[in-house]
């Protein structure tokens, strides 16, 4: 071992990066890396999502129609004759979404709408977020509470 081949313990060293725009000595002087003129040479450029270098951006070329409500609530639907057979396997008499989560016939933290297909035959209660009107009188017809949450 001699001065010749000293170097410093592994990771005890962190160079810094090379500092751009300090004199054309330093081997990135004059233009710091960044070529010459154009957008991406200034300072404060930052390129816009979807810019396509100046040619029609591919959002803009596409046709846009319609509306789409920001406000729209979207339930899952549940017929009737799904809660019927539930009622049947659980023995419940009181059918809630937690209860339709927990049977995996609704995903987590969603609105249920209940839907008039099918029957009922069970005097069961029934909460829901919205019920469709043949829904709701088919529930009452026997004997059974339907509950808007």
């Amino acid at each position: 071992m001699d001065l010749s081949n000293l170097k410093p313990a592994e990771g005890s060293v962190h160079r810094e990066k090379k500092r751009l725009g300090r004199g054309q000595g330093s081997g990135k002087g004059g233009t710091s890396t960044r070529g010459h003129k154009g957008a991406k040479s200034r300072s404060g450029y930052s390129r816009k999502r979807g810019f396509e270098g100046g040619q029609m951006p591919l959002q803009r070329t596409s046709p846009k129609f319609g509306f789409k409500n920001i406000n729209r609530k979207e339930y899952k639907a549940v017929n009737l004759h799904v809660i019927e057979r539930l009622a049947n396997e659980t023995n419940a008499e009181v059918i809630s979404p937690e209860l339709m989560y927990e049977y995996g016939l609704i995903p987590k933290n969603c609105l249920v709408k209940i839907l008039g297909v099918g029957s009922l035959t069970k005097k069961l209660e029934v909460k829901a977020h919205a019920f469709s009107a043949s829904a709701e009188k088919a529930i009452i017809a026997v004997g059974g509470v339907a509950t808007k949450l």
